[in-house]
Parts: C-alpha cells; structure tokens; sequence
C-alpha cells in the first residue's frame, strides 16, 4: 500500500535551531492520522514542508508515492489544507466566499459542488448568511468546506478545534469522522488536545521537539500501557473488603463516596468487572481517564530525563 504522506529523515534549521529533527511519517489511504505533540514541538512546520510552503533543510517528503519537488502541481492539486484560521471575506455570504475561491482553482459545476461542500459540513441552511454572522465554531467548519471544494483525496488540518467551544470541538470531529468514513478521504490531523485525537484518529505520531516519539495504531499504543480508569459503584467500602489480599489491591489508585480508580491495562478492564460483579458489586459506568493524555505525558517526561 502506498502511503498517501511519506517523509523519511525530514529536519528544518532556523539558524542554530532546529524545528524538525529528522522526523519520518506514514499516511495511509483511509486514515485519520493523529499528529500530536505540544505547543512548539515542530507540528505547524512539519506541516508547511509537506505542504511545500517552506523548504526542508534536508530529507525526502513524497506524497501518493511522489517525490513533492518532481511534481509539486500535480500532487497537491490532490490535497486540501487547513493551516491556522482561514481567512474569509466577512461581509459576503458563505455561497459567495466558496464560489471565489471555485472560480480561482477552476472547479467544475461550481454552483452544485459548493452545495455539496456547504451540506457536508451542515452550512446549506446557512449559505446566504453573512460570514460575519458566523460563530468561530461555523467559520472553521467553512474553512473545510474550502479546502473540500475540489474533491481532494488527502487534507491535512493544523490545530482545527483550536479556540474552540466544546461544542464546536464536537462539530469538527464528527465533521472529520464524516469526511473519512462517508467520503473517504485521508485526514492528517494535528492537535496538542490529546483526548479528540483518541476519539477520532486510527493512527498516530507524538512528537516533542521535532523528534518522532511514537508512531503507530490508537489502539495498539493505549493497549497494554496502564492507564487509569474510574468504576462508579454502589459501594466503595465494600469494593475494598473485596479485594483485600487479591491481585487488585495494588492497582486501587482512590476512592471517593461513589467511585474507585485503578490503574490497569484495557485487557484487564473485562476481568476487573467480571471479578466485581461476581462479589456482588454493582458497576453504573466504566470510565477510561484521559489514557492517551497519560500516555503521551509518560513519553514526554522520559524524553525530557535523557
């Protein structure tokens, strides 16, 4: 399978500092890849390589198999990007600032594509309305009806849920789960908010100062690594006499009136309940807490000692 983004040993230098320290990545077609790392750790330009908006120092980028610098037009007429905020004229309507930019890059059928664009991303209720009228939450939700409008088959998004509500946080990650699964398109998706990546990415790489920490499947990384997870329980003190002297006494983290955390794998999650249950203990909700978050503090801090 070739990966729709490959970049091998890829460094930029800013004088005696360097952003991106020899960084290698994998896209495939059909996923949402999750590119995370905290604010400053090399994201937003390793994203403006592969976008060929600044140069690399040294290494290979390729997309769709391509080499970038042998057939840049071509290869990113087939890629849409969100890079920060997208930039709209606000005194216009959402239809007009989508048929602007189809007149510039020569979309076909413009009036009925940019129908299509403005329902995929719930906006055609809304596209006679002023674009100042908008909520932060609708204009970045304009801005992927932007970098959709010409039928991209990988789109790369830089922080989208930046400054967000919770409320447009959720829009967009349903927004993205829909553009992959019901279109199928390839999304590159950065983010230093490490639960939305959890929720939404198949597939990832945490990197901290420009450096490749991790890469590989959502699952695979967060199984078999300990995390904390909460039982919501009946009773807490007789959870406790439960375990007493069993293998589960050492995993118990605390307790509250209503709630106990342990620290455990997800394979051990099933077992845990089912040893509950059979003590007679009545378990209202299983509550994974923030693994992903925990797990991507674990790397950073074991980077930071060597």
């Amino acid at each position: 399978m070739t990966p729709y983004i490959e970049i091998n040993e890829l460094t930029k230098d800013y004088g005696h500092f360097r952003a991106v320290d020899r960084l290698s990545l994998r896209v495939l077609p059909g996923d949402i890849y999750g590119f995370l790392g905290p604010n400053g750790s090399g994201k937003s330009t390793t994203i403006r390589m592969i976008l060929s908006l600044i140069s690399p120092t040294s290494g290979e980028i390729k997309l769709f198999g391509e080499q970038l610098t042998a057939k840049r037009y071509q290869i990113l007429n087939r890629v849409g990007a969100l890079v920060e905020k997208s930039d709209f004229y606000n005194y216009l309507t959402a239809r007009k600032n989508l048929q602007i930019l189809g007149k510039l890059s020569a979309v076909p059928d413009l009036n009925r594509r940019v129908d299509e664009v403005l329902d995929q991303v719930g906006l055609l209720s809304r596209a006679e309305s002023r674009v100042r009228t908008f909520s932060q939450g609708m204009k970045q939700r304009l801005g992927i009806a932007q970098t959709i409008l010409h039928k991209p088959e990988l789109i790369i998004l830089d922080e989208p849920t930046n400054g967000l509500d919770p409320q447009g946080q959720k829009e967009i990650r349903e927004l993205v789960k829909s553009l992959n699964q019901d279109f199928g398109i390839t999304i590159l998706i950065s983010s230093h908010i490490l639960y939305e990546i959890e929720q939404i990415a198949n597939r990832m790489i945490i990197i901290n100062k420009g450096k490749s920490l991790v890469e590989g499947s959502v699952f695979d990384l967060v199984t078999g690594q300990e995390q904390q997870v909460s039982f919501v329980v009946d009773n807490p003190d007789t959870l406790r006499q439960a375990i007493r002297e069993t293998q589960w006494a050492d995993k118990l983290q605390k307790s509250t009136p209503d709630r106990v955390w342990f620290k455990v794998t997800k394979d051990e999650i099933p077992d845990l309940s089912g040893f509950l249950f059979g003590r007679g203990i009545r378990i209202f909700a299983i509550e994974p807490v923030r693994s992903l978050e925990e797990f991507f503090l674990q790397l950073t801090e074991n980077e930071a000692t060597h």
